[in-house]
């Protein structure tokens, strides 16, 4: 389960991929990424911040200043993502790749039936956690508002 932080994280990425999507993108605002993705602007700093200090956005101060999206779309693991904002994504410790830790209560990794079944699990997940992109989220967004107009 994702944390409403990376739900919010996610929906001003959004935004501002939709904003860099246009003829002549402007920087927006924290004012206007909350608006146009329904974030609370008092999350949405600190988020925003964590976003630029990792390089996907960039700031820019001053009257006519904001947020834009530095990186492209197609390079914004959702993976990585989930990993900045929330943390290890393993259900286990002993599952994760970048955050190993051995359960304090294991006596035997090797025939330890909760990692084996979790561990299947979890590698089904990543394989496609990992190649899903920001990218994908707008593709799928723009593919659900056309089956909408369709059917509307």
């Amino acid at each position: 389960m994702i944390t409403q932080k990376m739900k919010y994280a996610l929906k001003g990425l959004l935004a501002l991929a939709d904003e860099a999507a246009k003829p002549a993108p402007e920087p927006l605002t924290i004012e206007e990424i909350a608006k146009r993705s329904g974030t609370p602007k008092r999350f949405l700093e600190h988020i925003l911040l964590e976003l630029r200090n990792a390089g996907y956005i960039s700031s820019i101060r001053g009257r006519s200043g904001g947020y834009s999206l530095v990186t492209a779309p197609a390079e914004i693991s959702i993976s990585e993502l989930l990993r900045l904002i929330d943390g290890p994504i393993a259900p286990l410790p002993c599952l994760s790749r970048r955050a190993y830790q051995r359960c304090e209560d294991c006596t035997d990794e090797a025939t330890c039936r909760i990692r084996k079944v979790f561990a299947e699990v979890f590698w089904s997940y990543l394989l496609i956690i990992e190649s899903l992109t920001l990218a994908d989220m707008l593709r799928s967004e723009a593919a659900a508002a056309q089956v909408l107009g369709a059917t509307g």
